[in-house]
């Protein structure tokens, strides 16, 4: 790195600066200009739906500052004053490229002005303007140099999910009971995306309240009224063993509600298959999406419902782009232990695997959760295994343990979460109340992917 200094430099002289932007760049950015609404940190791809203009400004102004700071004039330099105008959106992928051109030099205080711009890759002007900056009068360079390296540690497998949605045909998914913000907002946003073409069923009036009061257009969606959330779970379930609709997600209503409606013998949505939910997990500190089963339907699965649970997740898995998918059945211990029933349950999913009875993936178990998880710590343990350490499915015992594990992972290690419900009828995005507008909108996209899944549509998550 060698700078120009004020005699070197002549009117005319230009610099530029190209870089490619990440999600982790767009997260970084977020946090230094103060735009952090957590819905709109995250990639859209090159139709951007982001509404702010914060971020695009912060991304543009910072190019500009790496051109000047680092090409023309370089180290020693400092910036006086700037008037820079913003416009247009900014996505990961976008190439952003910005141009400094000395345009007068001021010999008394050693000031330059320069003309100012970032365009992306299509040619468009995101900012442009004039910085007028201090140039060095001595020569200053670097050779051994090491920028400050800042990780986030974050894959963003959720982007991957969200554009394969560019591929297949909107799905007609009814929402029971969208009467808080995040419940409408989320299928809201993913019609706009394309991914659904959702049914608002619920109270007419509270919905449409929601909808003023947060600013949301509900104007092109279809309602279905029903006077309480009761009825409004009863009613989704209606549309959807009517063939109206092809897929089903929770609003603002407890999950025993909803689904107390899906599971009735004779007016619900159950199947010869076992019902089970799978958590789909980014975890910053792990490789790969990660999923988590059964954390939310079977309490306390016999051996025979894990072995469900579990060919669930692996069909999943492999709608996701997952081909042979390394479970992982978890147990406090690594060996079979008698007295401890799910080291036993997991020995005998392994051998139902060997024979057939599950197919479609890698089964080891009992293990561990560091054993499923790290590398390390399977093998200090002397674990010789194709799952251990590198997991993509993990079977918890019981509800208990999932539900703890995946919300350990959400709260205490950054993960973002994303549900679904599979072995009815229609495919079911059953969301926490707590979840963000985000989570449920990456739900969405997986129902929408296995509501459209056939034999070749896949998508690659690694």
């Amino acid at each position: 790195m060698k700078n120009m200094t004020f005699d070197e430099i002549e009117v005319g002289a230009s610099a530029t600066f190209s870089h490619t932007v990440t999600q982790p760049s767009i997260e970084l950015l977020a946090l230094v200009s103060g735009d952090v609404d957590p819905f709109y940190i995250l990639s859209a791809g090159p139709e951007s739906l982001r509404n702010s203009n914060t971020v695009e400004g912060a991304a543009a102004a910072a190019l500009i500052a790496i051109a000047l700071g680092a090409k023309l004039p370089g180290p020693g330099m400092h910036i006086r004053k700037q008037s820079l105008s913003f416009e247009g959106a900014v996505s990961t992928g976008d190439t952003l490229t910005a141009t400094v051109v000395v345009t007068q030099k001021k010999e008394e205080n050693s000031e330059i002005l320069l003309d100012c711009r970032c365009t992306n890759q299509g040619g468009f002007e995101l900012a442009k303007g004039n910085v007028v900056v201090t140039a060095p009068r001595l020569s200053i360079s670097y050779d051994d140099i090491i920028p400050p390296q800042i990780t986030v540690r974050r894959s963003d497998a959720f982007i991957k999910f969200l554009k394969a949605c560019d591929n297949i045909a909107p799905v007609s998914c009814a929402i029971a009971h969208p009467c808080d913000r995040d419940s409408l907002l989320g299928p809201v946003e993913a019609a706009k995306r394309g991914i659904i073409q959702p049914v608002l069923v619920g109270p007419e009036d509270r919905i449409r309240e929601v909808a003023a009061a947060e600013g949301i257009d509900i104007g092109p969606y279809r309602i279905v009224p029903a006077p309480h959330s009761h009825a409004a779970a009863q009613k989704a379930v209606e549309l959807a063993r009517a063939g109206e609709v092809d897929s089903l997600m929770k609003g603002s209503l407890h999950t025993d509600e909803f689904m107390g409606a899906v599971v009735k013998s004779e007016t619900g949505l159950r199947t010869a298959r076992r019902l089970s939910h799978v958590f789909v997990m980014d975890v910053p500190a792990y490789p790969r999406p990660i999923f988590i089963t059964d954390a939310a339907i079977n309490i306390s699965p016999t051996m025979e419902d894990k072995a469900a649970i579990i060919q669930n997740a692996i069909d999943l898995a492999h709608i996701l782009g997952v081909e042979r998918p390394r479970v992982a059945i978890l147990s406090a211990v690594e060996t079979i232990n008698s007295k401890i029933a799910s080291t036993l349950d997991a020995a005998a999913l392994c051998k139902m695997a060997d024979r057939g009875q599950i197919t479609g993936a890698i089964l080891d178990g009992p293990l561990a959760f560091d054993n499923a998880v790290s590398l390390a710590a399977a093998k200090t343990k002397g674990i010789v295994s194709p799952v251990a350490g590198q997991a993509d499915i993990l079977l918890a015992p019981n509800l208990e343990a999932g539900n703890m594990l995946a919300k350990q992972l959400s709260y205490l290690a950054g993960a973002e979460s994303a549900g679904i419900v599979l072995g009815a009828r229609v495919p079911i995005v059953l969301t926490s109340r707590a979840d963000s507008v985000r989570a449920r909108l990456v739900s969405t996209a997986l129902m929408a992917l296995v509501a459209g899944a056939s034999g070749n549509q896949t998508i690659r998550t690694r």
